[in-house]
């Protein structure tokens, strides 16, 4: 696997996301490409836009960072296939920049939340997901103001019946209710896929939990399942 890291001003995720994808690589790092360059290293195959606050999060989260030039060339590798992974506030700016539908809105708490949660895998149909089972309940952390993720009422159903929803938040059983959605996402949305589930955007963050002795290894199975997908 040949993975592109985006960096744009102001992420703060992207050390933590080279450990993950440099692991599940056997040790090869991804290529650091930064906002400003116009181009991707030929051979990449999987493209990464890792959390922060792009920007500082101006106008709205994600939607200065969809603007800028590099992501002209991740829209057209994406175009032709190139899998994408979106977290946290990658996930706000690929669906500022049309590459996944939706927006990430204020929590509806309207506060920061940063903690572990419980997310279902509602479905392992996907070269991101292949290591998880159905059902299976993991446990990563999220850090978000902005991860409502709003959706209307028809592009959801679309959603479930072309099975790319990826994750739902739950309970630590997998029971999905009012009580388990942390931030109002219509759903309990936790992460969704484009229509070839080639690009996957999720709020929480897996990269922070491919430790046993930092947060776990719940998240791991994401990178594993890509890496393997990839070589």
């Amino acid at each position: 696997m040949k993975a592109a890291l985006i960096t744009f001003p102001g992420s703060n995720r992207e050390r933590d996301m080279r450990m993950a994808l440099t692991k599940a690589s056997g040790g090869k790092p991804p290529v650091d490409v930064w906002h400003g360059d116009s181009d991707l290293p030929q051979g990449i195959d999987l493209i990464v836009l890792p959390g922060g606050f792009s920007y500082g999060d101006y106008l709205r989260c994600g939607a200065m960072a969809a603007n800028s030039p590099i992501m002209r060339e991740v829209k057209k590798r994406a175009d032709n296939g190139t899998r994408v992974l979106a977290v946290c506030n990658g996930f706000q700016i690929a669906c500022e920049a049309g590459l996944l539908p939706g927006a990430l809105m204020t929590n509806a708490g309207l506060q920061f939340i940063c903690k572990d949660v419980n997310l279902r895998v509602e479905t392992t149909q996907s070269e991101f997901t292949k290591k998880y089972r159905k059902g299976q309940t993991i446990r990563v952390p999220v850090a978000h103001h902005d991860g409502n993720y709003t959706l209307d009422a028809d592009a959801v159903k679309k959603l479930e019946d072309e099975d790319r929803i990826a994750f739902r938040y739950a309970d630590p059983l997998g029971n999905v209710a009012a009580e388990t959605n942390l931030n109002g996402s219509v759903a309990n949305i936790a992460g969704i896929y484009n229509a070839r589930k080639t690009v996957l955007g999720l709020m929480p963050h897996p990269e922070n939990a491919t430790d046993p002795m930092c947060g776990g290894m719940d998240g791991y199975g994401l990178f594993e399942s890509i890496a393997e997908s990839l070589a």
